[in-house]
């Protein structure tokens, strides 16, 4: 049995349709019962039986983390921690989704998991003290950090490239940061092969689409995409600009490619290119 949470956010919604289309025993929970609350926690889990808890929870608007740190730390670094323990006290492993963002940025290679952390913000910092939690209280958990996630489900920057063809004819996107999108269901599928195999090797992974390219790069691809289906019917020119160019409250890393060597031999995981996440996106996004 799972418990998914956080099941009505961009990843949870994905990892839920496909318990359901596997026929996977797991219950649910979302914003109704609050991760940071131990004693709502203690008394929701209280006549249940679980073996896995998938966490899909978590604050992640960037920027407004510097203003809201108190509810980013406590969602992302003191809910996991509470989360430990219940599946301490239950025998159950964890499953917790964490960020390119623990990362500062300056490597120039790719990220492996056991490169140290130094994040930029508030986000990334509490993202960073939630995986922290996780490893100073179980030795059975599964971390997997993930970058540019996006999905058909919640805001991402898909979505938002998309709302702002429609309303502009010139559209400027960062082209020096770089890493790689992640499409949700990818993600998703590797959340379950870990499950499904029952698997005890435990500890930190990586995970995102393959690929190295900047938002700039990105938003090009995205904008190819919808004209070659018809989806939009002006031109709209995309300016490369830098990240000076473009100010923000939280710092982002100019390099945040994650390496996926680790769970591909682990897990035996085919790690797809993100162009064929991207095409999937669009498949059924069609003129009406």
């Amino acid at each position: 049995m799972i418990w998914l949470i956080g099941n009505r956010g961009m990843l949870g919604t994905e990892v839920e349709a496909l318990l359901q289309q596997r026929d996977i025993p797991y219950f649910a929970s979302d914003k109704e019962v609050d991760i940071t609350d131990t004693n709502m926690l203690q008394q929701f889990v209280t006549d249940k039986l679980f073996t896995w808890i998938i966490n899909c929870s978590a604050y992640t608007t960037v920027d407004k983390a510097e203003d809201e740190t108190e509810i980013a730390y406590r969602i992302n670094a003191n809910g996991p921690r509470n989360l430990a323990e219940i599946a301490r006290s239950k025998n159950a492993k964890l499953i917790h989704i964490s960020t390119d963002y623990v990362f500062d940025g300056k490597k120039e290679e790719a990220y492996t998991e056991t490169d140290a952390p130094n994040p930029l913000g508030v986000y990334g910092a509490s993202k960073y003290q939630g995986e922290l939690h996780i490893r100073q209280t179980l030795q059975e958990y599964f971390i997997l950090r993930t970058s540019w996630l996006y999905g058909k489900h919640g805001n991402n920057f898909v979505y938002t490239m998309l709302r702002l063809f429609t309303e502009r004819n010139e559209v400027s996107v960062v082209g020096d940061q770089y890493g790689s999108p992640t499409y949700a269901p990818d993600l998703v599928e590797a959340i379950l092969e870990i499950v499904s195999s029952n698997s005890k090797v435990y500890g930190i992974y990586n995970f995102a689409n393959e690929g190295r390219i900047s938002w700039y790069d990105f938003a090009c691809a995205i904008y190819l995409m919808v004209q070659n289906k018809g989806l939009l019917s002006k031109d709209v020119r995309i300016q490369r600009i830098s990240t000076e160019e473009y100010p923000t409250k939280a710092l982002r890393p100019e390099n945040s490619y994650l390496s996926k060597e680790k769970i591909r031999q682990s897990f035996n995981i085919r790690v797809r290119p993100w162009q064929e996440g991207l095409q999937d996106f669009f498949v059924g996004m069609d003129v009406s």
